[in-house]
């Protein structure tokens, strides 16, 4: 069974960096589009950041966008998220998923593969 694995995350203070990781367990995802969510308690999963398969394009909510980068791997099989300058309210459970289209989508539940998710908490 095809897995995502998230990894990275962990409590920073406010303005600190982590650098999440997203690798799948299985087949390789190096020629899907990719994509990071976030899920903080009592609001709903929001996108975060998305990458095509060849790594050209990306996109990314105005509330990450200057501080947040996503990036693929040499072997485009590992997607990253680089958060740099973190404040409290990126505090939440990020998720990747995997999309087979070449481009980027925003909406959770049309990508085809979904990891479990790394908890990341920002303290002021």
């Amino acid at each position: 069974q095809v897995q995502l694995v998230e990894s990275g995350g962990g409590l920073v203070q406010a303005g600190e960096s982590l650098r999440l990781s997203c690798a799948p367990s299985g087949p390789t995802f190096s020629n899907y589009a990719m994509g990071w969510f976030r899920q903080a308690p009592g609001k709903d999963r929001e996108f975060v950041a998305g990458i095509s398969w060849t790594g050209d394009n990306t996109l990314y909510a105005d509330s990450v966008k200057g501080r947040f980068t996503i990036s693929r791997g040499d072997a485009k099989n590992t997607v990253y998220l680089q958060m740099n300058s973190l404040k409290p309210e990126d505090t939440a459970v990020y998720y990747c998923a995997a999309d087979r289209g070449s481009g980027i989508i925003t909406a959770y539940g049309r990508y085809d593969y979904r990891g479990q998710g790394t908890q990341v908490t920002v303290s002021s």
